[in-house]
């Protein structure tokens, strides 16, 4: 008895010397067997029912050996592979070509982008999916195969309903030739993945990142909130002594609600991140700049190419600009606290303008007094204004109360002193 399978292993002991007095048992490979098989029947040794009872095998087997030795001899006898001789649903070897080709053009786009790529401009019919096209790839030896990472609905994804809702902004340190940095100050539209926003400056301070914004409100629109970090160039909240920095007076005068996201929770503002990295793989880690005016030109070229040619993954493969809409302003972007202010100083007039948040029963606490801003104001922030003898109540620029004066002039002079010194060693 012996396997008739494709194994070439030594699989069974023959009987040699039948009959001779002793029997020997000797060892044969399996294409011997079948050798040995056949040359009975051929010789006429046996019928191919006997022969194929003596060796366990089926007649249907032995008949197949003997056709196969009488067409190719003892080659024929060699195990085949029993791979298909077609494969329906293999992607055509035209269509591998073309994605091995695409992908050594352009060695940073994933299965998904190639797909996409291939179907927009009609070079494979039909289209490889994108896990054949991975798969295609790794045969290629063009990726390194990785572990699977967990299904995309396992993530909640969070993104506003329509553009113009919400900007998030960040800065991003670039590297020049020299080994010097530059900041980049980097903002996109949160429902379209639109960049509105990408300014490279030698230093991240208040006039240049305010600059920077106010050209993109004139350019795109007033958005009805912001979304930064807890920089000192984005907001003072956080600061030992409170108070209002350029980017914060420029969100309240134009009605921008200004969200901060939660101490070290980059996760908050991942758009914006998921940016910064696409910036790093396709513009920083592929080229060198020597100057700054460099980076400028090279990031205007690419926002360019980011907003209206790049497809987007978690647009459905659309472009920014397909889903942003330009809000055009309606009336020109209150920026004149960019010609008020000096670079390094504190927004407000520290002499007259002070922040104070609005308790929960509409009143603020100024220079010892009490004075009512409003229960509609109630945990917000409001302006108070000092001039000659009158105490004003200002929300997002305008003037909401008026009172005379309650507090002795010697308080307002301590708090005055207190905000002199801070502004003496805070940049914004």
């Amino acid at each position: 008895m012996f396997d008739t399978g494709a194994r070439p292993a030594l699989v069974a002991i023959a009987a040699l010397g039948r009959r001779r007095s002793g029997i020997v048992l000797v060892e044969l490979g399996v294409v011997e067997q079948r050798y040995d098989a056949v040359k009975e029947v051929l010789d006429g040794g046996g019928t191919v029912t006997e022969v194929a009872e003596r060796y366990g095998v089926t007649r249907q087997s032995l008949h197949n050996w003997i056709r196969r030795y009488r067409e190719r001899g003892m080659a024929g006898l060699v195990d085949r592979s029993k791979r298909p001789r077609s494969c329906p649903h293999r992607t055509p070897a035209r269509a591998e070509l073309k994605v091995i080709e695409l992908r050594r053009e352009h060695p940073r786009w994933g299965p998904r982008r190639l797909a996409y790529e291939l179907a927009r401009k009609g070079a494979a019919d039909p289209v490889p999916s994108r896990s054949s096209i991975y798969r295609i790839l790794v045969r290629s030896g063009l990726v390194e195969p990785r572990a699977r990472r967990r299904k995309r609905s396992d993530y909640i994804r969070w993104e506003r309903a329509r553009p113009m809702e919400l900007w998030q902004l960040d800065v991003v340190e670039a590297r020049l030739e020299g080994g010097s940095a530059v900041k980049i100050l980097t903002g996109v539209d949160d429902h379209s993945r639109f960049c509105v926003v990408a300014s490279a400056m030698p230093r991240a301070t208040a006039r240049p990142v305010c600059e920077a914004f106010a050209q993109a409100l004139r350019a795109y629109g007033v958005p009805q909130a912001v979304l930064t970090d807890n920089g000192r160039v984005f907001s003072g909240r956080h600061a030992r002594a409170r108070h209002e920095v350029l980017f914060d007076r420029i969100c309240r005068e134009n009605g921008i609600r200004h969200l901060l996201t939660a101490v070290r929770s980059p996760t908050t503002t991942g758009k914006i991140e998921r940016f910064h990295r696409t910036l790093r793989d396709e513009l920083f880690s592929t080229r060198s700049f020597s100057s700054v005016a460099e980076v400028q030109r090279a990031l205007d070229h690419y926002v360019a190419a980011y907003n209206t040619l790049r497809p987007h993954q978690a647009l459905g493969m659309a472009t920014p600009i397909e889903r942003f809409s330009l809000a055009g302003p309606q009336a020109a972007p209150l920026t004149g606290a960019l010609e008020e202010v000096q670079e390094g100083e504190i927004v407000t007039d520290a002499r007259h303008d002070h922040i104070r948040r609005v308790d929960i029963n509409g009143r603020i606490h100024f220079a010892g007094a009490r004075y009512y801003a409003g229960s509609g104001l109630a945990r917000d922030s409001v302006t108070v204004r000092v001039v000659d003898d009158e105490v004003c109540t200002l929300y997002r620029g305008e003037v909401m109360r008026t009172y005379q004066r309650r507090h002795p002039k010697q308080k307002e002079e301590v708090i005055y002193s207190h905000h002199r010194r801070q502004s003496n060693r805070t940049i914004a």
